[in-house]
């Protein structure tokens, strides 16, 4: 066999061997992509909308989170501590009839102190508290996000439109509540899009159970 074929033969191979490593690597993005839009579901969503639709960007954010957060191990919480927080929330609930910027301010400091005991990062790091809830709480983080906007918001929020705002803050950041104060680790794997059973719903106070808040 001739030098010339042989060279020939080598270029073929080596071309063969970068388009198939090519292949991998695509294939094994799009797979990256799948695995983590099906992990985070509306929280995949939400990262991709905040990137203006760069799907690469939103990805590789969601995927430092995994690597950052993604081996957390949970403290579970002692009988006292829970009945405290639970205590403390059923409080914050009630207020909201009478008080719903208190009520707001308050369950955003709980849900802060509460992950924080549980072993996420300290709620001084919010954002990062934040990242780290939506790895093993992806379907249930932004109720968190909105009952801290609405704190943040709450000294102009005087008319019922800002009412029903903090109302419904309220409410959804009810169901992250939940799952960290009766849950231990690995929730995510067990996260849904499910919201909170109806039987919940209805031990909710009247201000935050029905459509419309009372107006202050």
């Amino acid at each position: 066999m001739s030098t010339g074929v042989i060279i020939a033969l080598i270029v073929i191979v080596a071309a063969v061997l970068v388009v198939a490593a090519v292949l991998t690597l695509r294939g094994r993005g799009a797979g990256r992509g799948g695995n983590l839009k099906r992990r985070f579901g509306p929280e995949y969503e939400r990262t991709v909308a905040r990137h203006d639709g760069d799907t690469k960007a939103a990805e590789r954010e969601l995927a430092a989170r995994v690597e950052r957060h993604g081996s957390l191990r949970t403290r579970p919480l002692e009988p006292a501590e829970r009945e405290r927080f639970e205590a403390r929330w059923t409080a914050a609930q009630e207020r909201f009839v009478d008080s719903p910027r208190e009520a707001v301010a308050e369950a955003d400091r709980l849900l802060s102190e509460l992950a924080g005991a549980r072993g996420y990062p300290d709620g001084g790091q919010y954002e990062e508290q934040v990242a780290a809830l939506s790895v093993h709480h992806a379907h249930h983080v932004d109720g968190y996000r909105r009952v801290h906007r609405a704190a943040a918001d709450a000294t102009h929020a005087d008319d019922a439109a800002g009412t029903e705002r903090m109302r419904e803050a309220m409410v959804e950041a009810r169901a992250l509540f939940e799952k960290l104060v009766r849950h231990d680790h690995g929730d995510h794997r067990a996260d849904r899009a499910g919201h909170t059973s109806a039987a919940r719903e209805n031990h909710q106070p009247w201000a935050l159970n029905r459509r419309h808040a009372k107006e202050s």
